[in-house]
């Protein structure tokens, strides 16, 4: 990346790609950020949940302007290949440029949102551009839980305008978001022991695209978990199939990619069991081709375990499985394209203590309907008499068509770029609508580069849209 221009901005993205940076384990790059603040001898504050905020003063002849505050999130989404040896803990992240594209091996990139925290420090760092009063603010713990957008102090900023840097499509200005929630259900069971003259096999789906679950959740995604069980429930209704372990998905915000199990049926079930499998795996590769083209899935025989789950538990997970709902439930009247509300089957684990953890996630543009579609996911996950769960959720960004930071940014774009953007909302969250309950009076956008496969390993960011965000953000500032 030092052969790429601008150098101080690919710089610094490098320098962050070498930070470890997992959500909640944020230590090392709140660190690198105060350091930045103390060798450029700029105001820096830490808050008690590790928001950080370094404060640059306007240039010349703009001491006047209103300040601008710049805003991106310090953590990354920590995904990867089965077969990638990577501790996100401790390793950097392996870089690569791959025609046009800036790629992980085997990884998350961390571009979500790196690249928006790279911006920022070039900004800080450079003397020669002209802009209004900075407060660049960098929040913690965005993907998991938004601790920091949730935590921030209203006498914290002072800046009335906020420029969100934590889009990820080109030529693209965004004015709302929707709101989230998470709904997750423990479900216990009691092991049995394995009956004599059984059959045990495991079977997988890997090769997923994954993706965001709220920006991709509208492609028609595979959901590893869906498909896993969609199979083993099918063999259930043949035969006497007994459950031993079902573990799928990873992060609520991440469409599944990969998902196993391992079960029994008898012993003279054993060809019936691959003759199924090998037309289920036909079908659903049809069914997928055209989105999933990847996608594996893979029958091979086990040992057989000592125990598997009681048939009650086990019947009631494949139940709940297939009746629990994911993806697009409905798209907005108001803006073309848009999905106004979704729900995504984000992951199954074998947990101590004999349970099974369920995790789902809600989006929706509209308050009422994020809790609508989390009641309905309830109503499925505790037929199973599972005990249910919802997080605190998230507010959506009302869109404002008649900011004044949207138009600088509009006509900046068309100065620039000799079209014009479009404004959108986004079916994502963003921090925005929590900043907007702290600090009413923000104006807000958000803008950032192409990028695709985000919260995936498929996660790759565009070096030309990189370099075209970074020019229409200084020219931003320049014209707030």
């Amino acid at each position: 990346m030092k052969t790429l221009e601008p150098a101080e901005l690919w710089n610094f993205f490098h320098e962050i790609t070498q930070i470890p940076r997992p959500s909640k384990k944020e230590e090392r790059i709140i660190a690198y950020l105060g350091a930045f603040g103390d060798k450029h001898k700029l105001t820096t504050k830490v808050d008690k949940v590790g928001n950080v905020l370094i404060c640059k003063p306007a240039t010349k002849g703009y001491e006047n302007h209103k300040t601008v505050i710049l805003q991106a999130h310090t953590d990354m989404v920590c995904e990867k290949n089965s077969d990638t040896a990577h501790n996100f803990d401790t390793d950097p992240i392996q870089t690569y440029i791959d025609d046009g594209w800036i790629k992980a091996k085997g990884t998350t990139l961390g571009a979500d949102n790196g690249i928006g925290m790279s911006m920022m420090l070039a900004v800080l760092s450079s003397d020669k551009l002209q802009h209004p009063a900075l407060e660049c603010l960098f929040t913690v713990d965005e993907e998991t839980g938004l601790t920091g957008a949730f935590a921030l102090e209203q006498n914290f900023l002072t800046g009335e305008i906020l420029i969100n840097l934590d889009s990820e499509d080109d030529g693209e200005i965004f004015v709302g978001c929707a709101g989230g929630i998470d709904t997750t259900a423990l479900l216990t069971y009691k092991p049995e022991k394995t009956p004599e003259n059984f059959f045990c096999f495991s079977v997988s789906v890997k090769g997923l695209k994954g993706g965001h679950s709220g920006d991709d959740i509208n492609k028609g995604l595979g959901n590893a978990n869906k498909i896993l069980n969609r199979f083993l429930w099918l063999a259930n209704k043949k035969m006497d199939l007994r459950l031993h372990s079902f573990v799928g998905g990873n992060l609520r915000n991440a469409i599944a990619r990969e998902a196993v199990a391992v079960a029994c049926v008898p012993w003279a079930e054993k060809e019936n069991i691959r003759v199924l499998f090998n037309m289920f795996s036909t079908e659903i590769e049809n069914e997928n081709a055209a989105v999933e083209p990847g996608m594996r899935l893979t029958l091979e025989s086990e040992p057989l375990p000592e125990s598997v789950l009681d048939k009650t538990s086990s019947d009631a997970l494949l139940n709940v499985l297939y009746a629990c709902p994911h993806g697009v439930i409905a798209m907005s009247p108001d803006m073309p394209n848009l999905v106004e509300t979704s729900t995504n089957l984000a992951s199954v684990k074998m947990k101590e203590g004999n349970t099974i953890e369920i995790t789902t996630s809600q989006r929706s543009s509209v308050e009422t309907s994020k809790y609508d579609i989390a009641n309905q996911v309830e109503a499925a996950l505790t037929l199973t008499g599972a005990t249910v769960t919802h997080g605190d959720g998230y507010p959506g960004w009302k869109p404002n068509l008649k900011s004044n930071i949207l138009k600088v940014a509009q006509n900046s774009y068309i100065t620039l770029f000799n079209e014009e953007p479009k404004v959108r909302a986004i079916h994502a969250g963003l921090e925005c609508g929590l900043f907007l309950e702290k600090y009413p009076h923000l104006d807000m956008i958000s803008i950032g580069p192409q990028m695709y496969g985000v919260h995936s390993p498929d996660e790759r960011l565009s070096i030309a849209s990189t370099q075209k965000c970074w020019n229409w953000l200084i020219d931003i500032l320049k014209q707030a």
